[in-house]
Order: structure tokens, then sequence, then C-alpha cells
């Protein structure tokens, strides 16, 4: 007995809409880590691209509960001694709000060369408007 492998065909991907205004930020992570990875879909496979395009807007509306506003800490690292930096939920949001939804995202997905493929169909826009109206995005409640 063979195993079957689904075709997956790039041609066929659906564009999907999320507004994150009021929408908790990891359960939005969640939601569009399994669209851009294909697990609402019958075909998925874990070692295949099967997932859609996913715009997100409103990505400054997004919201953290508890304290993580002013107690979560980003590191980034400059590879030279004392290069760390470390960022707020609050510093992150007013200078690059659609870097909150790009780095839980980023979490949630395999690290690995397919997980950086997945990330390209990813769209973080921070108000309301995106330029992809030519691809007719359908729109898709965010978690609540």
């Amino acid at each position: 007995m063979k195993t079957h492998l689904p075709k997956v065909n790039p041609d066929q991907r659906k564009w999907h809409v999320i507004d994150a205004e009021g929408v908790v930020l990891g359960r939005l992570a969640a939601q569009v880590a399994d669209i851009l990875r294909g697990k609402n879909k019958p075909v998925f496979t874990p070692h295949l691209d099967a997932g859609d395009f996913v715009i997100v807007v409103n990505a400054e509306k997004v919201v953290v509960t508890g304290k993580k506003e002013t107690n979560k800490r980003y590191m980034t690292y400059s590879g030279w001694k004392g290069g760390e930096k470390y960022t707020s939920v609050a510093e992150l949001r007013a200078r690059h709000p659609e870097m909150l939804i790009h780095r839980a995202v980023r979490g949630m997905i395999p690290k690995n060369r397919l997980g950086r493929v997945l990330l390209t169909k990813l769209k973080v826009y921070p108000g309301k408007e995106h330029p992809h109206a030519a691809q007719q995005p359908a729109p898709l409640a965010g978690a609540k």
C-alpha cells in the first residue's frame, strides 16, 4: 500500500483578510498560523505548503491581555558583546505595530525552510488599507 500525497496547486491559493481590531494577539496568531500552513484544509500534509495567503489589517489595534503591554519584552541581538536590545510591547506598537503580529505568527510555524516560505504569504498592515484588492481577498472573522 502506497502513501497518498495530495497534489497542491499553488495557483489555487485563496487570499483571506482578517481585521485585528479588538482581537487577542495570541488567538489571532494561532488562527493565522493554521491558515498559512493549510491545517484548515483536508489536503494538509506537514511537509508541504498547502496554505493560503493572509492579510491582517488594523494591526495597531490588536489587544494583549494582562500586563503584557508593559511587562512583555522582545529581545534583539546584534551579534556583538553587549548588543542585546529589549523592547516592550508598547514601544513596538508605537514604532512598528505590524511586527507584533509577525513575531507572534513566526513563533507558531516551523523553524525551517518551509516556515520561511510560509511567512512570505503573511501580509500585515497597521491601518485599514492594503494594496491587495486585485486578489479579491475573502473576509475572515478574527478569533475573539
